[in-house]
């Protein structure tokens, strides 16, 4: 009996040295045990859980923030049914604790309401969010009775709190009480929120404002225009404009909630007086909310007092409004009445467009520039020429490299309607100019385009006009750029084809395998690593392979290791013949170099061309039905070790001890960029 208690004793001395640490002088020590408070609760017990530790905890809150913060997240979590042992190991490592019936279940959940309460008037930001995130979690564990019981006066008290965090954390669970509560709790809950509307700090005022949509959503219609609606309207006026803007968000929310005669006469005027705020941050968030708005009041009030509102916003005196409300052209044209939608772009949307086009900021040239092509499916073949073309040719020559890049980026609207003939004139001067920014971001971008735009100007005008640009970038000094352009070349073959591929650009790539600088002998072998995948079996023989095979012998070490890897990885695309002719003694050659680089990565090469073979053999003898299970372990094989390398050596003392003089005057094994 004696061994059986001291067992016990031991068993519980490290919860013992936990619940030591939450009363622990040190930060760390109580934060590290309170992301362990799912291990205390479970060797404590529901019951000492309930009458303990939450007491303890509700009288020892206030703690550091980082302390706090932790605290609030675990407590949420108190109340889960669908957890074991397991879980709790697993929670520990990732301090996402979700554990079973610490208190006892649903029934018991009210004994968390007292910490979480008050966590949720403490004067950090992010621990009152997480308590008040808690308490909604908890809250849905009550019946509707309890919830009432419990729940609901924790939120009176709140509300009623001296200091104003209490009160900005109520705000967050109105939404979460009111639909489960009877009509006399519901009306008082309706006075509470209307009272801290009008709180006399800002920061309740703009708590109510963010939450006033959701509330919106679970109140009844006939309380939301008599209650609700005046509140909204006075948020609207408030005299901060962070407030203000917030309103903006639940105007969505409560015009999606309205019939459109309701809108017309209880939102629209509170939304017409947002859209010519004094505050350019109010505007902004009405340009920023100008599509949800669209939606929700519908085509005909979008029609008569939308489209002014948006036109007033297009010639708005601050650029980032005007920025706001040019990225949103193409989504507010594309939700227009269909019936009128040409019209009403054409005579309302376009002259304002035009204007942005010379917008003396370049970040609102730049953001009409994302948009303005897909107005071209809207306008037809027709329009776009006469209206849109135009427009498209300033942009392309615009002075801000990210408005051409944008026009680029976006031209297959424009090709799905008129071809892009028209602009391919105009195209070539924007892209040989954004090939050669200053900025590598710029090259990069037009890089990733390039592809799609091979494809829409044709392979013509691609060999005569582009290809020379592509072939540059192989030779460029940012590293990005060089593996960029070496991507690119395997979708321009995919796109093209492996004998244009042949003729047009292997020539040229085999010719860096003879260029003096080891950077661009590495780039070419980078090339024929992507080129063999879309190439095919002849083109690799006979072309990709001898110039990888004349690699290997090359005085840097950098390079020799590379063609071991280019060796591996084209190897797929070999004869077996080929392999063992050509490839292996390569190779065998490579893993007696003097550098240990080169002899590790050949060595890797051997056992992985070796497993590969091993495995199409197996392939072709085998029978489908036999081979799942086998093929998988054959698979794993590919997976290979390689031999212990030895210690690398420093490249001074390499240098003394004789290395090659031609790989002594090389740059560096790790390639630096500029």
């Amino acid at each position: 009996m004696a061994a059986s208690d001291k067992s016990v004793d031991d068993s519980l001395y490290p919860i013992a040295v936990l619940i030591d640490e939450l009363k622990n002088e040190d930060v760390q020590l109580r934060l590290n045990s309170i992301k362990k408070l799912s291990t205390i609760a479970l060797a404590l017990g529901e019951e000492r859980t309930r009458s303990e530790l939450i007491p303890f905890l509700t009288e020892t809150i206030y703690d550091e923030d980082e302390v706090l913060l932790a605290l609030a997240d675990q407590l949420g979590n108190f109340t889960s049914e669908n957890s074991n042992i397991e879980t709790i190991l697993y929670n520990q490592i990732t301090l996402i604790v979700s554990v079973a019936g610490l208190v006892g279940g649903a029934e018991f959940a009210m004994y968390l309401i007292p910490p979480l309460e008050s966590l949720a008037t403490v004067e950090e930001t992010v621990v009152r969010d997480k308590a008040v995130e808690s308490l909604r979690t908890v809250a849905a564990e009550h019946s509707a009775q309890d919830l009432e019981i419990h729940v609901v006066p924790t939120l009176q008290r709140l509300v009623s709190g001296d200091w104003f965090t209490s009160r900005t954390s109520a705000c967050g669970l109105f939404s979460v009480c009111y639909p489960r509560v009877t009509q006399p709790v519901k009306a008082e809950l309706r006075a509470n929120f209307r009272k801290l509307c009008q709180d006399e700090t800002p920061m309740v005022r703009r708590a109510a404002a963010n939450k006033l949509g959701e509330f919106a959503k679970v109140v009844e219609t006939e309380y939301l225009k008599s209650d609700l609606i005046p509140n909204f309207v006075q948020l609207a006026q408030d005299d901060q404009d962070s407030v203000r803007l917030l309103a903006v968000e639940a105007c969505v929310s409560i015009a999606q909630l309205l019939p459109q005669d309701d809108v017309e006469h209880l939102v629209l005027p509170t939304l017409r007086q947002c859209a010519s705020d004094s505050s350019w941050r109010v505007r902004y968030m009405v340009a920023e909310k100008f599509v949800d708005l669209q939606k929700a009041v519908g085509p005909e009030i979008t029609r008569v007092d939308l489209v002014p509102a948006f036109q007033y916003l297009l010639k708005d005196a601050e650029a980032e409004v005007r920025a706001a409300v040019a990225t949103k052209v193409k989504d507010f044209c594309a939700n227009l009445d269909k019936a009128n939608q040409v019209q009403i772009i054409l005579s309302s949307i376009l002259p304002y467009v035009r204007d942005l086009v010379s917008d003396p900021n370049p970040h609102v040239k730049s953001a009409l520039a994302s948009v303005i092509m897909g107005l071209s499916p809207m306008l037809g073949a027709y329009q776009t020429v006469e209206q849109l073309l135009p427009l498209f040719l300033i942009q392309l020559k615009d002075e801000c490299p990210e408005v051409r890049l944008n026009i680029i980026s976006n031209l297959d609207c424009v090709n799905d309607v008129i071809g892009i003939q028209q602009l391919s004139q105009s195209l070539l001067p924007a892209i040989v100019e954004l090939a050669e920014d200053s900025k590598w971001r710029v090259r990069l971008a037009i890089i990733e385009y390039m592809p799609a735009l091979a494809g829409q100007l044709g392979q013509e005008f691609f060999d005569q006009k582009l290809r020379g640009l592509c072939m540059g970038w192989l030779n460029d000094h940012v590293y990005a750029i060089r593996e960029a352009a070496t991507l690119n070349m395997k979708k321009l073959v995919e796109q093209f084809g492996a004998p244009w591929a042949e003729q047009a650009i292997i020539p040229m790539i085999l010719v860096m395998s003879r260029n003096k600088n080891y950077l661009h002998r590495m780039t070419c072998l980078f090339c024929l690593n992507v080129l063999a995948e879309v190439c095919g079996t002849d083109i690799t023989t006979k072309l990709l392979l001898p110039t990888v095979l004349l690699l290997a012998a090359d005085p840097v070490a950098n390079v020799r290791f590379n063609v071991a890897k280019t060796l591996q990885k084209i190897s797929p695309f070999l004869e077996a013949s080929v392999i063992d002719s050509q490839v292996k003694p390569t190779l065998d050659k490579l893993n007696a170099d003097t550098d240990v680089d080169v002899k590790h990565f050949a060595a890797q090469a051997i056992a992985g061309i070796a497993a590969e073979m091993e495995l199409n053999v197996f392939r072709t003898a085998v029978p489908p039905c036999m081979g799942a299970k086998i093929e998988a372990a054959m698979d794993s094989k590919l997976i290979v070790e390689p031999p212990p390398m030895e210690p690398i050596e420093d490249d001074i003392l390499k240098e003394m001890n004789g290395k090659a003089a031609a790989e002594a005057a090389e740059p560096p094994k790790v390639e630096m960029e500029c």
